[in-house]
């Protein structure tokens, strides 16, 4: 759900999944930056590891570049800001979009509920200039890349417990691939 408050180039997001599974095995995928590329390629184009953090993940950094359904990409860094635990952890962002997010766990008998707070400015210059007309179509893009993570997560989930990636379907790929700053 988008909430469009704020400044025109504010965005304020919350989004939840429900999976199968556990949270240790959430963590296990949503805690480690580093595969984001392979199990959400929809999304992520490149991920490029900056900083390793200390042993809980606090510190580690990483250069993304992400995209969504619209025809641009962003470039930022994710840096983890609190620890990487069983019930969430919390991250900022620096770069073509600045600001916060949060991921909170919940266990809900076999399924765990994700909740996604992400609290950003639109930084990138395109973004910046055409956020007070555009800004229904960028939330719209938010909420299919996060759709998008929601249907990849179930399946990566689904091919971590078979062992047999070959029985599980592939994630959505990219719909295109501008490498561009533009």
């Amino acid at each position: 759900m988008a909430i469009l408050a704020g400044k025109s180039t504010d965005y304020a997001f919350v989004t939840v999944w429900r999976v199968a599974g556990t949270r240790e095995e959430v963590v296990g995928v949503l805690g480690n930056a580093t595969t984001l590329k392979q199990w959400w390629p929809s999304v992520y184009l490149s991920v490029t590891p900056v900083a390793q953090g200390g042993p809980d993940g606090v510190g580690a950094s990483f250069d993304l570049h992400t995209k969504g359904w619209l025809p641009y990409t962003l470039r930022w860094r994710l840096t983890i800001t609190e620890p990487v635990t069983l019930n969430g952890f919390a991250l900022t962002a620096q770069g073509d979009l600045n600001g916060t997010g949060r991921w909170t766990f919940d266990a809900d008998g076999p399924e765990v509920v994700i909740t996604y707070d992400w609290r950003v400015s639109a930084a990138k210059p395109l973004l910046r200039r055409l956020s007070w007309l555009l800004k229904p179509a960028f939330s719209a893009n938010h909420q299919w890349a996060m759709a998008r993570g929601e249907e990849s997560l179930k399946l990566e989930l689904r091919r971590r417990r078979s062992g047999a990636a070959a029985k599980v379907p592939e994630p959505p790929k990219a719909t295109f691939v501008r490498t561009s700053r533009g």
